[in-house]
């Protein structure tokens, strides 16, 4: 299938794709294409106009700053995969990178396109929802910064206006010696999770955590936080029965159904995955 007809814009600066944003009507924004071109071809998606930010500068880097990380938006997801920074600062980024598509996906795919885009079954999502991760956006009036619980709209949705360009993600780094796990189950390897589960702990001297963090993608139209999960958590000795029944948890979570599962399912694959990834994250807190 081929696209429908656009026009097509190549902008040089952030400036000059918001000016573009700002006055061409029925725009859509190009990054790495992986998800944008399969919907232009089947039709999905029906822009006047293509606005590509791959000529745009300054927006393709990844930093360790004083308290995490920052990626540009137009990081390719190849390089995130391979940075030492996000080995050694966000090790749970670094472990579901490798599930994201496949290498040649990867080799396009961006950073900031993924999160634009807001498959909540994608892995990145997931692991932003968990870090608390805040985005920068650039807009006609000015720059601002939105947390992540306050990014997701709906499904396939975001709270960036229209006139808006994702600029930046900052990820706050967790405590030396934290543990993390990802977990997920999809159909084949590279195809978007049916669930998945990201967990972060902290523990203190006494072998008891002191920070928890447990999120669940693909279960509905926007990564979740087992908030219930998390508090009941805290104070507690690592252990198989602890995280048994925080990980039960999940089962309460209201779940979406489509062809690939039904919600009764969703539920089960989240519980089970949720006690994998909290003691995947406990092991490794101990290995620390």
């Amino acid at each position: 299938m081929k696209p429908p007809p656009f026009s097509y814009h190549d902008p040089a600066t952030v400036s000059e794709a918001v000016e573009l944003l700002a006055t061409l009507d029925n725009a859509k924004l190009l990054a790495g294409g992986q998800s944008l071109m399969a919907m232009l071809n089947m039709r999905y998606a029906q822009p006047d106009h293509v606005i590509d930010l791959n000529r745009v500068e300054g927006l393709s880097y990844i930093r360790a700053t004083g308290d995490g990380l920052e990626i540009g938006a137009m990081t390719r997801q190849r390089d995130v995969e391979f940075s030492n920074d996000v080995r050694r600062l966000c090790p749970l980024l670094n472990e579901a990178m490798p599930l994201v598509g496949h290498r040649q996906t990867r080799n396009r795919g961006t950073f900031g396109g993924s999160l634009a885009h807001f498959d909540s079954s994608a892995e990145i999502p997931t692991v932003c929802a968990g870090l608390d991760a805040v985005l920068r956006v650039a807009g006609p009036r000015g720059e601002r910064e939105i947390a992540f619980k306050d990014f997701p709209a709906g499904y396939l949705s975001t709270s960036l206006e229209l006139d808006e360009v994702l600029v930046s993600v900052r990820l706050p780094a967790w405590g030396a010696g934290h543990g993390f796990g990802f977990e997920e189950f999809a159909r084949r390897h590279g195809d978007f999770a049916i669930v998945s589960a990201a967990a972060l702990l902290e523990a203190g001297t006494d072998g008891r955590i002191t920070r928890a963090s447990l999120t669940l993608g693909g279960i509905g139209s926007a990564p979740v936080r087992v908030a219930q999960a998390e508090a009941a958590l805290m104070g507690e000795p690592g252990s198989v029965e602890t995280f048994a029944a925080a990980a039960e948890m999940a089962r309460g979570i209201d779940a979406h159904e489509d062809i690939h599962a039904p919600a009764a399912y969703r539920q089960h694959l989240a519980v089970v995955l949720s006690r994998r990834a909290l003691e995947k994250a406990w092991s490794r807190v101990e290995g620390n």
